[in-house]
């Protein structure tokens, strides 16, 4: 009879739960760019941590005139401000951002 060895348990979540202290919104070194879905076809595109040196409108109004879509800066009460874009712009951000 072959014996079955039991390895060490493994947790897919236990390294990304190590360190999670929530930093303040700008303190972090990256962008995150994220769709939230409205309804049916509509979105919003969030652009959050920008660091707090910097003011959010004028990459916000850069956005919408590059981008034909409207957007604005909110007060987010976790994050600090979003830039907040109508419409699916992950990848015209990334690459916008990027050159």
């Amino acid at each position: 009879m072959s014996t079955i060895q039991n390895l060490h348990s493994f947790s897919s979540f236990a390294d990304a739960s190590m360190g999670d202290d929530l930093l303040l919104a700008g303190t972090e070194d990256y962008i995150h760019i994220r769709i939230q879905k409205r309804n049916s076809r509509k979105a919003l595109t969030t652009v959050q941590g920008i660091a707090n040196d910097y003011t959010k409108n004028k990459p916000a109004k850069a956005f919408q005139k590059k981008f034909a879509c409207n957007g604005t800066v909110i007060e987010h009460p976790e994050y600090g401000e979003v830039i907040q874009l109508q419409g699916d712009h992950r990848k015209n951000i990334y690459y916008a951002s990027s050159s």
